[in-house]
């Protein structure tokens, strides 16, 4: 794996599975397609058993676990395979478990303060959620100056649209979306289509 979780490749697939059995085609096609840092949000009943297919069947994946709010869910992450994790948020309580799980992790924070907090605690990478709501590019703009040393993937609200555009901040590593897995796409399970859109997407930083 890279150095750094962030710098994976541009953009970093943030992905709802509602049928484990849809897991492993959707890594396939995501890792093709050049965006091998996938993130399966805990929001189903079959995320983890998704995570345990695509750590065992798609070895070129680095499948990681988002929307970790409890320090349980880091346990069963991490023994499903997980290789990261990602929260929406965080508190100590999270944090301390996040940090002896032994993979890397995002902690969520939208606040200068919540970025100082972590700086403090020796953390500098963090995902930006919600991103368009807490202030966008904008915001992370006039965190570079005060606070070089923290790197974030914004998420929320982050399309094709305005990806390059936070991709071309100083202190944004990637950037974390869902664009390239429409709905009709998975449900019809053109995996071709997945694949096309995620080649679209690994290529935004070079625009």
């Amino acid at each position: 794996m890279a150095a750094s979780l962030l710098d994976l490749a541009p953009v970093m697939p943030v992905v709802v599975i509602e049928d484990a059995a849809d897991a492993v085609p959707i890594a396939r096609a995501l890792v093709a397609g050049g965006l091998p840092a996938i993130e399966v949000t805990l929001r189903t009943p079959a995320a983890l058993d998704a995570v345990r297919a695509i750590a065992g069947q798609v070895p070129d994946a680095v499948v990681g676990t988002g929307t970790v709010i409890t320090p349980s869910q880091v346990t069963e992450s991490v023994a499903a395979g997980a290789r990261f994790l990602v929260s929406p948020g965080w508190t100590d309580v999270l944090l301390d478990a996040m940090r002896e799980s032994g993979v890397p992790f995002l902690p969520g924070v939208s606040t200068t303060s919540e970025v100082v907090a972590l700086l403090e605690r020796g953390v500098r990478e963090m995902k930006f959620f919600p991103a368009e709501a807490a202030g966008g590019t904008a915001y992370l703009r006039s965190l570079a100056g005060p606070l070089p040393q923290a790197r974030f993937c914004p998420t929320g609200g982050v399309g094709p649209g305005n990806a390059p555009e936070y991709l071309a901040l100083p202190n944004v590593g990637c950037v974390g979306g869902t664009w390239m897995l429409p709905q009709d796409a998975i449900q019809a399970r053109d995996w071709a289509r997945v694949e096309a859109l995620a080649r679209e997407a690994a290529g935004l930083r070079n625009r």
